[in-house]
């Protein structure tokens, strides 16, 4: 399924310019769902999902700065995530939008956990899609591996054997289609035929200053209290463990729980099993008439 959105854009509050891509009716009294990517990745990554949630609700989805058709930053220490969480508030403010279901994927879904705290009014509820308050070393060191990293790619066929040969074990059952897609959402073409990520590289700076150790973010996590919050985790992933997941259901025990078959890190949310999490999901809030 595909549905038509329109291509905003709007000025930060340092007057950056920042894109999104709006769903659905405006009008529409349901509570919008905004989307938050991956660190590397863009608004496409949520066409699909955003195409039938739209059929019901506004859906919001937003390139940060320095990705996708959002301008580039001068000033790389600006892309962390405090920065990220101000411009999707400055998104909402634009938008007219005070509440919102955040449907965060990866670093999506640390600015979600993050957001209950700095402003806990601005979330209806949470979709964390395969990220949880600690990250295993090994899955933090292979992300800080290839941002950033990953050079520019001479043809279509050399970007498509790139993506197979880094993601191809978190997506065993891709088809040749479901590559070309990932391309066409995480690479731009240049003008000579050549494929780049569709990214700033300096957007792995702050990570390159990190520790190896990632951080834990359990205050945070325990910050959604009573919020209404769907998490999911691919099962083969190596960023959200099968551990922390038990261990966020026994933190919060009306966390909403579902395991993606045949994903890494992470769910495309295209898959029937994240689809049904989500319907249901969202099903509990139409319900309330929210």
């Amino acid at each position: 399924m595909t549905a038509a959105f329109r291509e905003r854009r709007f000025s930060a509050q340092d007057g950056l310019a920042l894109y999104f891509r709006d769903y659905g009716d405006a009008t529409l009294r349901a509570t919008p769902v905004l989307c938050l990517t991956g660190i590397g990745r863009n608004s496409k990554d949520f066409h699909g999902i955003a195409s039938r949630i739209s059929t019901s609700r506004r859906v919001l989805a937003m390139d940060y700065r320095g990705r996708g058709q959002s301008a580039y930053d001068p000033y790389w220490q600006n892309y962390q995530p405090r920065t990220y969480i101000n411009d999707a508030l400055h998104l909402m403010a634009v938008a007219g939008v005070e509440k919102v279901i955040l449907l965060g994927t990866s670093l999506g879904a640390i600015l979600a956990m993050l957001l209950t705290s700095i402003q806990p009014g601005a979330l209806a509820g949470a979709i964390l899609n395969d990220m949880g308050p600690e990250m295993p070393a090994d899955g933090f060191k292979r992300i800080r591996s290839y941002i950033g990293q990953i050079p520019r790619q001479p043809d279509r066929a050399a970007a498509l054997a790139t993506l197979n040969e880094m993601f191809g074990t978190a997506y065993p059952d891709f088809a040749a289609a479901d590559w070309e897609t990932a391309v066409d959402n995480m690479f731009r073409r240049e003008p000579d035929g050549g494929y780049l990520l569709d990214y700033d590289p300096a957007i792995a700076k702050p990570l390159a200053e990190q520790s190896d150790e990632p951080p834990k973010l359990w205050r945070f996590f325990n910050a959604l209290g009573a919020l209404p919050t769907l998490a999911l985790r691919g099962a083969l992933s190596d960023v959200l463990s099968e551990a922390t997941f038990a261990a966020m259901a026994k933190a919060k025990p009306d966390l909403v729980q579902a395991t993606i078959p045949n994903r890494g890190h992470s769910p495309t949310l295209d898959e029937p099993a994240s689809c049904a999490a989500i319907d249901r999901f969202l099903a509990g809030f139409a319900a309330r008439g929210r």
